[in-house]
């Protein structure tokens, strides 16, 4: 991944939070263009041309993934639009011969169309959608790929690609902006089915949240994002533009960076790295003979990882792990000592905090407490805590200058140097605990337990590459700061 082509992703990511535009009073309200959108759908219910729809579920606080301007509205992509709406299909070779078709591969990454062709020019068969000029067409295989892009003339397509329209005069690029942005491209690529042909099915689509702006604030969101993207074109020759880029486009890109960042995709694949399959015969002999020592506990066998489990595609001399293969996960005690004026630091989850340990909120212990804790838990320079309870998450790499013990705590213990660099574990854990606080259980607090942990999955690349993608993150995470 470029750095232009970072810079995209955060304009766009800025321009779905309403960064990029300024909220004018004269723009009105995003909720009054749901109840025109809403009168619109009854109207056309009424005349028959529009089937009554299931109300779909109200939104909840805990699915709004971010803030938005107070004049905008989150919706559901199926309130609308025709997402949803049954296609109309045709057997190609009952096609009209000079009809546009469309196929995937008309489509390059990222929505630009490649070629048009005509029913006779492509020789296609099988079944095909309609779709109408104006139509939004959306792949719903390998969303990934971000091939979306509005329909210039009438046509038909493959069924891989779904057609839809927008209600209320909602600005078709502003729509096709949201559906390229990261957060769409992550949240999207969680909830596929398939592994090696994913896809996203039309409920998800239904539900999935979009931030909706008044109509005036699309069209100069719209404005804005042609703008900036032609600066980048410009500008794409050169990256030592990025300090002056960065001030003009603000957003967050920590998330898509963490992502492109364990697809494989911020560094090349070299073939004098070897096969993350050798280092994972390696970690196992190495955990035999700490087992041998006497210096780790014989583990149960973890579970086959299946397809199932597998959320992306990762390259292959790349090897799916869980955790517990290729580290000694660990928990701290989950009693509560008798807390004294003098003794030893108890670090539980509201300790971590920015990627540090805050020692001045925690209470203290006995030593004898603490050395019964240890026992289970000793934590050593260089492992990894992870708070299981309440605020899941904020991983801290440790660098240990003071003794301290641990409660209610995932410790991610490294067998060495050779087998895995900690700080790409910290930054995949870093990218995961959104994800493990949307399945965490519990009611008052919620909490991951020490299976669950040993049990996550994680892509693996060889050793080298690993060092490779922690440089490449530690030079544009800090970046990253700069453009929220």
């Amino acid at each position: 991944m470029s750095i232009s082509n970072d810079l995209r992703q955060a304009i766009l990511q800025a321009a779905i939070q309403g960064k990029l535009t300024k909220q004018l009073p004269e723009d009105g309200n995003a909720k009054d263009l749901l109840e025109q959108i809403k009168a619109e759908k009854a109207k056309l219910v009424k005349e028959g041309k529009l089937k009554k729809e299931k109300p779909l579920p109200e939104i909840t606080e805990d699915e709004i993934p971010f803030d938005i301007p107070g004049n905008w509205e989150w919706c559901r992509i199926g309130e609308v639009s025709t997402y949803g709406h049954t296609k109309k299909k045709i057997n190609a070779q009952e096609a009209v011969s000079n009809m546009w078709l469309l196929d995937l591969e008309d489509i390059e990454k990222g929505g630009k169309l490649l070629q048009k062709k005509t029913v006779s020019e492509s020789k296609a068969k099988g079944e095909k959608t309609f779709f109408e000029k104006g139509n939004i067409l959306y792949s719903k295989l390998r969303p990934y790929l971000l091939k979306v892009l509005e329909a210039d003339d009438n046509g038909i397509c493959t069924p891989e690609l779904v057609p839809f329209g927008m209600y209320g005069k909602i600005d078709n690029q502003y729509v096709i902006d949201f559906l390229k942005s990261p957060y769409v491209d992550i949240e999207i690529n969680q909830l596929t089915y398939g592994v090696k042909m994913p896809r996203v099915g039309t409920e998800t689509m239904l539900n999935f949240l979009i931030p909706l702006p008044p109509l005036s604030e699309q069209k100069r969101i719209v404005a804005k994002v042609e703008e900036l993207m032609a600066k980048i074109d410009e500008l794409e020759k050169t990256e030592k533009e990025l300090n002056a880029l960065k001030k003009a486009f603000p957003a967050d890109m920590k998330a898509s960076l963490l992502q492109a960042a364990m697809q494989g995709k911020l560094t090349e694949q070299l073939p004098e790295d070897g096969n993350a399959k050798d280092l994972l015969e390696q970690i196992k002999a190495e955990k035999a003979k700490l087992v041998k020592e006497g210096k780790m506990k014989k583990e149960k066998p973890l579970p086959e990882i299946t397809e199932d489990e597998i959320p992306f595609d990762i390259p292959e001399n790349w090897e799916w792990v869980r955790l517990n293969q290729v580290l000694d996960v660990r928990d701290g005690t989950h009693d509560t000592p008798k807390y004294v004026s003098v003794g030893v630091p108890l670090v539980t989850s509201k300790n971590l905090c920015d990627g540090t340990i805050n020692f001045e909120n925690a209470k203290l212990i006995s030593f004898e407490d603490a050395e019964a804790i240890n026992i289970r838990s000793n934590v050593d320079d260089g492992d990894i805590l992870f708070a299981m309870i309440g605020s899941i998450g904020n991983p801290v790499l440790v660098k240990k200058d003071r003794e301290f013990s641990i409660k209610n705590m995932g410790l991610f213990k490294s067998l060495g140097k050779d087998f895995l660099d900690m700080k790409y574990l910290l930054f995949f854990l870093e990218r995961e605990q959104q994800n493990m606080k949307s399945i965490a259980s519990g009611g008052v607090q919620s909490f991951v337990s020490l299976g669950f942990l040993r049990n996550y999955i994680m892509p693996l690349p060889p050793l080298a590459e690993q060092k490779r993608i922690v440089e490449k993150l530690e030079k544009l995470l800090p970046l990253c700061d700069g453009l929220k």
